[in-house]
């Protein structure tokens, strides 16, 4: 997208009443608090377990890699374990705001249990590698593991549908698989398989997604978006900004940056963890706990980036910028993001550019204009 877009400025305040502005500044307000408190939560279970590393080490039975992977199925249980507090306040605060009627036990349990597998036999994959490496490697063994890393993030991205199949369904409307096949057509995406996912399950917010990459791609809708509440339009729009990440590769630049990042932080793990040992599992995974929140704030500034611009490639491909911005509008509504964040909170934890950032693109005259 050209990089001097004309804007307009506006106020949230113009834009939604009052009451919306409190509501979501109130849900915000405890849901940041909550994430905190899981970090804390996270972060001190895991520097508790580095003291006792060593006594897991000694109860672990096998090989030493296997020993490894014992020492982090335990850290892994855990930590999730200390988290489910958490979690639970974290649910019943939705579920206090509206965007959850799922009950406790299927949120938390029943639902995510195959991403939450998915993850740990990720994390295992990963230990496994780098402990062998550093066994055979030394303390050298960062030269390896970097495109060993790449490789593992390449294969999330191309396994992830696989992962969540269980919780898709084929889309039953012939007719809006067909708009957004075309829409697919207009973009130069090909659009391999359109799936409906069963967020509701978790959630009332409502979102589409795109997940994997050539063979594997698949446009996914969340039930929540088919309930009646978004309109046809908006549908084409959400679609289009997915195909929009498709088309301008943003899969393939997370990957790029996943390679340059990696050699430096899987030195950096390098030079505080000696992985040919088990009872450094708990260091470990602390290390790289610190690492992700260390880096969190330029991931997530790359992802706004990528976000305006499918905003800008979806708006073009539909020619709808009201059906954008009623998008955004009903985004407020249904799933209460705060339109204009405190800029400190957005640089340092937002994923995507603010509501009102998105509503003064899609009324700009270059988009309006169809220019």
């Amino acid at each position: 997208m050209p990089g001097d877009v004309p804007v307009p400025s506006l106020s949230a305040e113009e834009l939604f009443p009052r009451a919306l502005l409190d509501r979501t500044a109130d849900y915000a307000r405890g849901a940041r608090l909550l994430f905190v408190v899981g970090v804390v939560v996270h972060l001190v279970v895991l520097v508790a377990l580095v003291g006792l590393g060593p006594a897991l080490a000694r109860r672990a039975r096998g090989p030493e890699v296997v020993r490894g992977l014992q020492v982090l199925v335990v850290v892994a249980l855990a930590t999730w374990l200390a988290a489910l507090p958490v979690a639970v306040a974290s649910h019943w605060w939705r579920r206090r705001y509206g965007l959850s009627e799922a009950g406790y036990v299927d949120a938390l349990l029943l639902n995510p249990w195959l991403e939450l597998v998915g993850s740990l036999l990720l994390g295992c994959l990963a230990l496994a590698s780098a402990m062998l490496l550093a066994r055979r490697l030394g303390r050298r063994w960062w030269l390896a593991g970097a495109p060993a890393l790449i490789l593992v993030g390449a294969a999330w991205a191309l396994l992830q549908p696989l992962v969540l199949a269980p919780n898709l369904d084929r889309l039953d409307d012939a007719r809006l698989a067909a708009e957004i096949r075309r829409l697919g057509v207009r973009e130069g995406v090909a659009v391999d398989r359109v799936e409906v996912r069963r967020a509701s399950e978790r959630t009332t917010r409502a979102n589409a997604e795109v997940y994997g990459l050539g063979a594997t791609r698949t446009v996914v809708l969340w039930d929540t978006l088919l309930d009646g509440r978004y309109t046809d339009a908006e549908i084409r729009f959400l679609v289009a900004h997915e195909l929009g990440h498709v088309r301008a590769e943003h899969v393939w630049k997370g990957l790029a940056w996943l390679a340059l990042l990696a050699l430096p932080l899987v030195w950096l793990l390098s030079r505080v963890v000696r992985l040919d040992n088990a009872a450094e599992v708990p260091r470990a995974v602390l290390a790289v706990s610190v690492l992700g929140l260390l880096v969190l704030p330029l991931e997530n500034a790359i992802s706004r980036r990528y976000e305006r611009e499918a905003d800008w490639l979806g708006v073009r491909a539909t020619e709808e910028p009201a059906a954008a911005e009623a998008t955004f509008r009903r985004f407020v509504r249904t799933n209460l993001t705060q339109p204009d964040p405190p800029s400190v909170v957005h640089v340092l934890l937002g994923t995507h550019p603010t509501p009102l950032e998105r509503i003064e693109l899609a009324r700009s005259p270059a988009l309006r204009g169809g220019s």
